[in-house]
């Protein structure tokens, strides 16, 4: 391959939007990273301007381009990953009408629930492969239509962030396989709109974008964003997939058996399967990668935010001595949890500060420590906390693998966490499996780009990512530390079934205090 050839690979992230430029060989040239703010006046809304995510893919491409100094000659392409479930309203202007609702948005719980329990939830989620939750555009839109009547009946789309920015750049509405199969809308077998959910949102099929595959190529961008972004207007962009099933890719987690483990803010676990397939027990989701890669597994709402929580709420002094010295908080608060025994003596935590997707799908489920004594100190809290994640993802892993025709063959770990040894190693004795962590952590963005290679016959296979990812550190299980842990799972397990029902009671407390 010419090594002066480049691609670059766009990830529209919850907080951030990142631009990665590659050589052809997955050689990282440069990036760039933007963020943006997300709005939370109240528990229940999670919103960000869909301008400013437009502006910070404007600014991310233009400064890797700036910064890598390449000749726009040179780009094969850009390709795109994105986050999931967002829905912004746009009116006959293409004007947007609300802010982009985000996947951690609960203002449509109670259809959620009445989804569920009324409207024949589970066959919908048969039909479609996404689990009926407030994160799901189909219950955001159910919401609008039926309780937002001004912002309903101007409504002439209901569209995702990515259909915005590609609205923007090429004046035309697409919606890639894999964003509409984390809808909650796209049928897996026909690959189209389901009728019956439609029906349930009460729209008709013309307001959401028509369905392209996930290696649809668009040409021609707006020459004014074109000239912001340093590129030529006829550079090819690939419109890509979400930033889940691509970070599978990224990853090198593809074959048979491969599960990909990523916590960034929140968390999922998945694994590639060649036909859609769903759960019984409605546990886990199935989204598209294209007509011949599919991905199953579970999403966490509480991953790396915990540890901020944590950080901000429970180590507020030793946050504030580790900045004086100039050192990571994070760094400083592994340091204490690791001055602690597996198992924090018997302190579990439940890490449902922010509702729970898998395994529960239940926005009402909350948080808390149990197991507490007198002689537990803040740095049991901190282990507890960071263990009581990879617990919970560990519960999704079981509902993952009982789906799964196939038995676990590797974990390979990714995202913000993966860059502290101490929990690399807590996923490796929880899991009781060896975790393979490669050195790059742009997985989603590496994704965008092989998809894009797919796209163009350039690989026809995406097996060539393990050439590209380099070095992997490898984490085997300690088997003093598995053995605390196989007493700890079960318990945790227990607790947040039987718990379940008193978090409700208490969700609707909170809920009238916010009234």
């Amino acid at each position: 391959m010419d090594k002066n050839r480049y691609m670059l690979g766009v990830d529209i992230g919850t907080t951030s939007t990142k631009a990665v430029l590659f050589r052809e060989n997955g050689e990282i040239v440069a990036s760039e990273n933007n963020g943006y703010e997300l709005y939370t006046p109240d528990i229940y809304t999670a919103e960000q301007d869909p301008e400013d995510i437009f502006q910070a893919v404007l600014l991310s491409i233009g400064n890797v381009m700036k910064k890598s100094g390449i000749d726009p000659e040179d780009l094969l392409f850009i390709s795109f990953s994105s986050a999931m479930h967002s829905v912004i309203a746009i009116d006959e202007n293409h004007q947007a009408l609300t802010r982009c609702i985000t996947w951690a948005d609960n203002r449509s719980s109670q259809w959620a629930d009445k989804i569920k329990e009324e409207l024949h939830g589970h066959d919908i989620y048969i039909r479609t492969g996404t689990p009926i939750h407030p994160m799901s555009p189909l219950c955001k839109i159910a919401w609008l239509e039926h309780d937002v009547p001004e912002v309903a009946n101007k409504t002439k789309k209901y569209i995702g962030i990515k259909e915005y920015v590609f609205h923007k750049l090429f004046n035309q509405y697409a919606v890639d396989y894999s964003i509409a199969s984390c809808t909650g809308f796209m049928n897996l077998e026909s690959l189209s709109w389901d009728q019956g959910a439609l029906q349930v949102a009460g729209i008709t099929k013309d307001k959401l974008s028509p369905i392209v595959s996930t290696t649809e190529v668009f040409t021609g961008c707006n020459r004014t964003w074109a000239e912001q972004m340093e590129i030529l207007p006829e550079t090819p962009f690939v419109i890509g997939a979400s930033d889940g099933v691509l970070s599978n890719i990224g990853v090198g987690a593809i074959k048979k058996g491969e599960v990909a483990v990523t916590i960034g803010t929140s968390g999922a676990i998945r694994t590639v399967i060649p036909k859609p397939q769903t759960d019984p027990k409605g546990r886990i989701f199935c989204y598209a990668l294209t007509k011949d890669y599919w991905v199953i597994g579970g999403p966490i709402n509480n991953g790396g935010i915990i540890f901020r929580w944590i950080r901000d709420e429970l180590a507020a002094s030793e946050t504030e001595t580790a900045k004086r010295l100039g050192m990571d908080p994070y760094d400083v608060l592994t340091k204490i949890a690791s001055m602690v025994k597996p198992g924090a003596e018997g302190l579990l935590f439940l890490p449902y500060l922010s509702g729970e997707r898998a395994p529960f799908w239940n926005a009402d489920v909350r948080g808390s420590f149990i197991g507490l004594t007198l002689s537990h100190k803040r740095e049991h809290l901190v282990r507890a906390a960071l263990e009581g994640v990879i617990y919970n993802l560990y519960s999704v892993f079981l509902a993952l693998a009982e789906v799964m025709d196939h038995p676990v063959t590797s974990i390979k770990a990714t995202g913000g966490f993966a860059r502290s040894e101490l929990w690399r190693q807590m996923l490796a004795d929880i899991f009781d499996q060896e975790v393979i962590v490669p050195e790059s952590y742009e997985s989603s963005c590496l994704g965008a780009c092989l998809l894009g290679l797919y796209a163009f016959g350039q690989i026809d296979s995406f097996d060539v990512v393990e050439d590209m990812i380099g070095e992997t550190y490898k984490h085997k299980p300690d088997f003093s530390h598995v053995q605390e842990y196989r007493k700890l799972v079960p318990i945790f397990i227990r607790l947040s079934r039987t718990l379940e029902k008193e978090y409700g009671s208490i969700a609707e407390y909170q809920s009238e205090l916010t009234k």
